[in-house]
């Protein structure tokens, strides 16, 4: 039979009120305690951040445990273990004894065990005349089963805390896929609104995501993605909402443009260089000599119109054009060609792009054609591609003429290759892909 009293340290390592604390903490026992051994073992392994021990702590531990005889850990059995040093270090997998004392200190430390020395400070066992234990010496489990309901309570808590991050983290992803998958969508179609300033407060929060993520520093950024996300649902859900109401009237408005062709051949005087043209019109074309009559065609349809090639004939409905800020932020170069050496409106585009398509070399005819298919909107923001990506574009000409052919087929769409230059000048709108 144990007997209960205080137990000093041997040697030289001094005594403590600390000590005598975890000493009479680990005898507070309930009477019919028990506890399974190795699941009382499992949680503390459960509980090791909260508990401040190591992974080679509890190695140590479940080396003890093993020496215990029963698999219920109970006050009425006795808690004592007295392994020697080298078969502790064999049932730790071999950890050297200088190791090994440093994580038993731990162990105590964190009040898991207890030391309850020997005179000489060797661990063993006296046995009464029937063969049971009268008096150990080694090492105790008995604070483990006096906190066992508050490392179950603890492991419980960490465990909870563990799967609900899991599902945190999991939210996040998907509203980070959502969110760079909808303002894709909304660039490649042209729906309007700021898609590249919410671009970069996506990538702001995205940015202030830790690498050690806990419940305190994550939820408050996932309430921020989920809040973009539905504020971006929203204005998609508005444009939708404004396009359906003008569908019919614009269906109205093709009929009647189709049903009354409209000839401007009241445009065409001004176009010729002949008695027709006004005196000022022929002032100013002597100031711009170098300007050709299909360049000037060009700047008529630019302006509103249509050259005589087309006059009477009925207008094909063009593709969506996209917002001018997009068509700017994607291809800067081009403002430099427009009136006075910027663009403020989509009419100075057209006229930009009269002026370029010329200084690139891309025939009249070919450009032409573009408008006629694309429209010349539409056309326009292909030339400010076609200039911003020069380098990478051998013969402007040959290469406006095959987008217009795929046009035709329906096989081309502006908005993808807008996007690709977004992607190329901006790292932010590359990672939404």
């Amino acid at each position: 039979m144990e007997i209960d009293y205080v137990t000093t340290p041997f040697g030289r390592r001094p005594m403590t009120l600390a000590m005598l604390l975890k000493q009479r903490r680990g005898e507070a026992i309930a009477a019919g305690t028990t506890r399974n051994k190795w699941k009382l073992f499992r949680s503390v392994c459960e509980a090791r951040a909260g508990l401040d021990v190591t992974d080679r702590a509890l190695t140590v531990l479940d080396a003890l445990l093993t020496f215990y005889p029963e698999d219920e850990l109970s006050n009425e059995k006795g808690l004592v273990v007295f392994p020697s040093n080298a078969q502790l270090s064999l049932r730790a997998r071999g950890m050297a004894a200088a190791t090994l004392r440093r994580h038993l200190a731990v162990l105590v430390e964190a009040g898991l065990i207890s030391r309850k020395d020997s005179p000489n400070g060797k661990r063993y066992v006296r046995r009464g005349r029937e063969g049971g234990i009268d008096e150990a010496y080694g090492f105790s489990l008995a604070p483990l089963l006096a906190r066992a309901g508050e490392i179950e309570t603890m492991a419980a808590r960490i465990a909870a805390d563990r799967q609900m991050l899991r599902g945190l983290k999991e939210r996040l992803t998907i509203c980070r896929r959502d969110i760079a998958k909808l303002i894709s969508a909304a660039v490649e179609e042209a729906v309007p609104g700021d898609w590249a300033c919410l671009s970069s407060m996506f990538q702001a929060i995205l940015q202030r995501i830790p690498k050690a993520a806990n419940l305190e520093n994550l939820a408050p950024i996932l309430e921020e993605l989920e809040a973009t996300r539905e504020n971006i649902v929203n204005l998609l859900e508005m444009h939708e909402k404004m396009q359906m109401p003008s569908a019919s009237e614009s269906q109205i408005e093709r009929h009647i443009q189709n049903s009354n062709p409209e000839s401007i051949s009241e445009f065409e005087p001004g176009l010729e260089t002949g008695q027709g043209a006004r005196p000022e019109m022929q002032a100013d074309r002597s100031h711009r000599s170098k300007t050709t009559p299909d360049d000037k065609r060009l700047q008529a349809q630019a302006n509103g119109g249509e050259g005589p090639r087309f006059a009477g004939r009925p207008r094909a409905e063009k593709p969506k054009s996209f917002p001018l800020t997009m068509v700017l932020q994607a291809c800067p170069d081009i403002s430099d060609y427009g009136p006075g050496g910027a663009i403020g409106s989509r009419r100075d585009l057209m006229t930009a792009a009269v002026v370029v398509h010329r200084m690139l070399g891309v025939s009249p005819s070919a450009y032409e054609q573009a408008c006629s298919v694309m429209g010349p909107e539409n056309t326009a923001t292909v030339m400010a591609c076609i200039l911003q990506r020069g380098g990478c574009i051998h013969s402007p000409g040959g290469y406006l003429r095959d987008l217009t052919r795929r046009a035709e087929r329906g096989e081309f769409a502006l908005g993808p290759m807008l996007m690709a230059i977004l992607r190329a000048k901006d790292p932010s709108v590359a990672k939404l892909s």
